[in-house]
């Protein structure tokens, strides 16, 4: 069950170092600004496709372990992450459930039966609908550079603070949405996410949410 639950948390979104200042940047000047832009983004993105690179560091061996993919969001609250490079993976949320697929075997779960994935799937959507720094299961701290905004998130609830000891979002300062995502394990393990070619408010059919 491990394994799955890393895969909903990598869509936050998805690990990272620890709760030091990121490196070039400093705490956020006007925090109602950042508020008010991030909000107002969120509700006008009805959309996002894009592409990803995942990169996987592991506590016990030497190598990362590289992925890419694709990402695909739809409001309201349906998500698709569809690895396709080293190896076929598949994720989607629609509303309240969520469909895992591998290359052997295929399962649909409700978010409503499991406190882990009732909490993950409200992560996900406060962070694309611009609520994340009013999520009280997390501790968040906001930084910033001339680009963009670094957002971390430590879990205050027993269940996540299981898997995760933080969690750093990379915001795009143009247009609010996430550049990169960081997601450090209890266990030492990270992944990094990184988001490109993304498309925003682009039609994207219901169908590719399907869990059926």
């Amino acid at each position: 069950m491990n394994r799955y639950l890393l895969f909903l948390c990598a869509l936050f979104i998805t690990p990272f170092f620890a709760l030091a200042q990121p490196k070039g940047y400093k705490p956020v000047a006007d925090m109602a600004h950042f508020r008010q832009s991030y909000a107002k983004s969120a509700e006008s993105t009805t959309s996002i496709k894009s592409a990803f690179r995942q990169e996987k560091n592991l506590s016990m061996l030497s190598e990362k372990i590289n992925s890419t993919g694709l990402f695909y969001f739809k409001k309201n609250n349906r998500v698709r992450m569809e690895y396709t490079q080293p190896y076929k993976y598949l994720l989607i949320i629609n509303n309240n459930q969520i469909l895992i697929q591998d290359q052997t075997k295929k399962k649909v779960y409700s978010s409503g039966d499991n406190k882990i994935f009732k909490l993950i799937n409200k992560v996900i959507v406060d962070c694309v609908q611009g609520r994340a720094l009013d999520n009280k299961d997390f501790q968040a701290t906001l930084f910033e550079n001339e680009k963009g905004y670094a957002l971390d998130l430590a879990p205050q609830a027993k269940e996540m603070k299981q898997l995760f000891s933080v969690i750093r979002i990379f915001i795009n300062k143009n247009d609010f949405s996430i550049d990169q995502l960081e997601l450090k394990e209890t266990m030492g393990d990270n992944t990094v996410i990184t988001f490109f070619n993304k498309q925003l408010n682009t039609p994207v059919a219901d169908e590719v949410f399907s869990v059926k």
